[in-house]
């Protein structure tokens, strides 16, 4: 069953180019779901741009990273669209789903669920197949076999996690703060066992720090960056250092960049935002790159 063609419920112009929102009735989640666009200015009517996904964290939803992160200054310049889904279901009314900020409703995992009470928790599949689909039959003007993937927090999870398990794809990976070793923190281990049971296995398959053993023929260079008075770093939620000793025993390709006084927020974000921009527009505009260097 395929999505149902969306619907436009906002427009804004931004940097010459338009923030529009769209909802649509989703098979896969078995319930409506919306997501932001941000369509860079057009020199040709025929003129196809890549995709960078991006994918927020706890709590969050369509808007957060459009209304406050600034990526479409750059977006803007290079000529990348911005692809901003939701972090879960919606509306499904399920017993317990909004009981905590850091399972449920707003903290998706970016995982398929399979304990039957969270079976539309499929924001995986969600966000691999049916949304790009779904941009592909109905958007001429994004080219989305040229994408990237990038996210914040549970989003960085999101981004890591999904690029690593979809080589073929995405042309590269960044994020902001990601879980990278979910089976090994809390917010980890609390999502996984209501989401997924007591299957340790199956927890590995949504841990980056787990995939990257196996899958390490990594294009491009990995990039993070991590603010070092993030409060959930020193809470042992996020364990940067965990996979970045995983990639140094493959040898994959990572850019950790510890930042010096940033915290968790979108003032962090706002702050290297145009970095990670410039860092997928290398992979996916290499002919436009001349002067975009981090």
């Amino acid at each position: 069953m395929a999505s149902s063609k969306p619907t436009e419920i906002g427009s804004s112009k931004m940097f010459e180019g338009f923030n529009k929102r769209y909802k649509h009735q989703s098979p896969t989640l078995g319930c409506s779901m919306n997501f932001h666009i941000y369509f860079p200015p057009s020199t040709s009517p025929d003129q196809r741009f890549p995709v960078l996904y991006w994918l927020s964290g706890l709590t969050c939803n369509d808007e957060n990273f459009i209304i406050k992160s600034g990526a479409q200054r750059v977006a803007s310049t290079e000529g990348i669209a911005l692809i901003v889904p939701d972090t879960s279901p919606r509306g499904l009314n399920v017993e317990g789903e909004a009981d905590s900020y850091d399972f449920g409703v707003g903290a998706g995992f970016y995982l398929n669920a399979t304990v039957e009470k969270w079976k539309n928790w499929q924001m995986y599949d969600y966000i691999v197949k049916e949304l790009p689909q779904l941009l592909s039959d109905n958007f001429p003007q994004l080219d989305t076999s040229r994408a990237s993937i990038s996210g914040h927090s549970m989003g960085g999870h999101g981004a890591l996690t999904i690029y690593l398990k979809n080589l073929d794809k995405y042309k590269s990976v960044s994020a902001f703060a990601p879980i990278v070793n979910p089976i090994n923190c809390p917010w980890g281990q609390k999502a996984f066992t209501n989401y997924l049971g007591d299957d340790k296995t199956a927890w590995e398959e949504y841990d980056a720090t787990c995939l990257i053993k196996k899958f390490n023929d990594v294009a491009a260079t990995i990039m993070i960056d991590q603010g070092d008075d993030d409060k959930f770093l020193h809470e042992n939620q996020l364990l940067p250092n965990k996979f970045d000793e995983a990639c140094r025993n493959v040898k994959a390709p990572l850019l950790l960049r510890m930042q010096p006084g940033y915290d968790h927020s979108y003032y962090f974000i706002a702050s290297f935002i145009d970095d990670h921009i410039r860092h997928h527009a290398q992979a996916l505009n290499p002919s436009r790159v001349g002067n975009s260097r981090i």
